[in-house]
């Protein structure tokens, strides 16, 4: 490992405790304003943009590769096969339900808009041994070549609702400060889930039409055919984890900017149909994911990004069959967690990986007979929720300290805010400009 300057070297040391309890929101950037009320304010300096170290730390932190996922070892049910629940063989670092990571992320600066891609990163960082220290540059290497640029200039949202809530509109997306936005494939969430109860021996029916999935009882070897789950159950379910993926993204994100003495915050406080490009204002294009309408649904709903992130269901595939083969082919193909041929952390990963049963014919049916089902019932799938979804939002800047100096008591801020533009871009010690 290369020498490592000593202000990242403090990033690698930070103390875990101090990341904890020392984080907080902190909104007030270099170059904003509050125009009114007790906080009235207007920065003296204008916007630093993050340097692209930082900017790498903070995106490794949210959606970098930590290594391999170590997958869930056993189920009574099916043993002695491994348990084959994990849509990716990397782990993140942040947890993801039953390891299916169906989430990745879109960022945007003062450069442009930013796909970051690590779901299915092939070459994973290796976990150093006890007592060792992370390699900070095989770390940042594994998502410096995954950035794709999609546009250049700032991710054009208007700072007024509905598009960015009150309450942001003057500290969202600013000039100087990096947006980051976990999005997730709610339909491939909703096909892993899918498979994780058939696996387990459960079907659905459709509670909200009061009908059963029809061709359902042909499965009776596979799933309990009597005692179906409601889809409405099992849609919330799939949108419950994939919240939890894309906020504790956010939060690791939130711990970083503690670490290297960056402000910012995660929060949820933009329309997510603006976001994607949804909203039906030529104006707002946002993202630019494709979204369709339909009479039975009350909003639009997006299904993906062509060519760049696009969800497991219709129009990106021609049906629900191919969707769930798509994810088959995910699990089990070549760089999948349960190929014999992915390296991983055992000493035997072969055996491991390849021990997994896959997922054959009539369980593939299984699956597509249901999903096929929400799709024609619903029009979109999923049925009940959208196709993608997001939530939180992470945003990194640099702070005002003399806002902070005039508003509140010692300890609004930690040292390393104190020290973050000397040590990081060589200016004097101080909130002054």
């Amino acid at each position: 490992m290369q020498d490592i300057p000593p202000h990242l070297n403090e990033v690698l040391k930070f103390p875990l405790v101090e990341a904890l309890f020392g984080r907080r929101s902190r909104r007030f950037s270099l170059g904003a304003s509050i125009p009114d009320g007790v906080f009235a304010y207007t920065s003296e300096r204008d916007p630093v943009p993050l340097t692209e170290l930082e900017r790498a730390l903070v995106l490794a932190a949210v959606g970098g590769v930590s290594g391999w996922n170590y997958l869930i070892m056993r189920n009574a049910r099916y043993a002695p096969h491994l348990p084959d629940y994990a849509g990716s063989a990397v782990g993140r670092p942040f947890p993801s339900p039953a390891g299916f990571e169906t989430s990745d992320f879109f960022f945007t600066d003062d450069t442009g808009v930013y796909f970051l891609s690590t779901r299915d990163a092939p070459a994973p960082a290796e976990s150093p041994p006890p007592g060792g220290v992370f390699d900070v540059e095989s770390i940042l290497a594994a998502v410096r070549p995954r950035i794709r640029k999609l546009a250049d200039g700032r991710l054009k949202i208007p700072a007024a609702e509905p598009h960015i809530e009150g309450h942001n509109t003057w500290c969202v997306n600013r000039p100087g400060s990096l947006l980051v936005i976990p999005v997730c494939d709610l339909a491939q969430e909703l096909i892993a889930t899918l498979c994780y109860y058939v696996r387990n021996g459960y079907c659905i029916y459709d509670d909200i039409h009061r009908e059963k999935i029809p061709g359902i009882e042909r499965f009776g070897r596979l799933v309990d055919v009597e005692n179906p789950i409601p889809l409405s159950f099992i849609e919330m379910f799939a949108v419950a984890e994939a919240t939890a993926e894309l906020a504790t993204s956010c939060y690791a994100g939130a711990l970083m900017l503690q670490a290297t003495g960056l402000g910012g915050w995660m929060f949820d406080g933009m329309n997510p149909f603006s976001v994607l490009g949804a909203s039906g204002d030529p104006e707002v294009p946002g993202l630019g994911f494709r979204y369709d309408t339909d009479e039975r649904w009350t909003v639009p709903n997006p299904t993906g990004l062509a060519g760049v992130f696009e969800g497991f269901c219709p129009p990106h595939y021609p049906d629900m069959r191919r969707a769930v083969e798509a994810f088959v082919r995910r699990k089990f193909g070549e760089g999948g967690p349960f190929h014999p041929a992915t390296p991983g952390p055992w000493k035997e990963s072969g055996r491991v990986r390849g021990s997994a049963e896959m997922h054959g014919e009539e369980f593939v049916d299984c699956v597509s007979t249901m999903a096929q089902y929400v799709y024609d019932r619903f029009g979109k799938f999923p049925g009940t929720v959208p196709s993608i979804f997001l939530l939180t939002y992470l945003q990194a800047h640099h702070l005002d300290l003399a806002f902070y100096d005039r508003f509140f008591r010692e300890g609004a801020y930690l040292r390393t805010h104190a020290e973050h533009m000397a040590r990081w871009h060589g200016e004097g010690a101080g909130p002054g400009p």
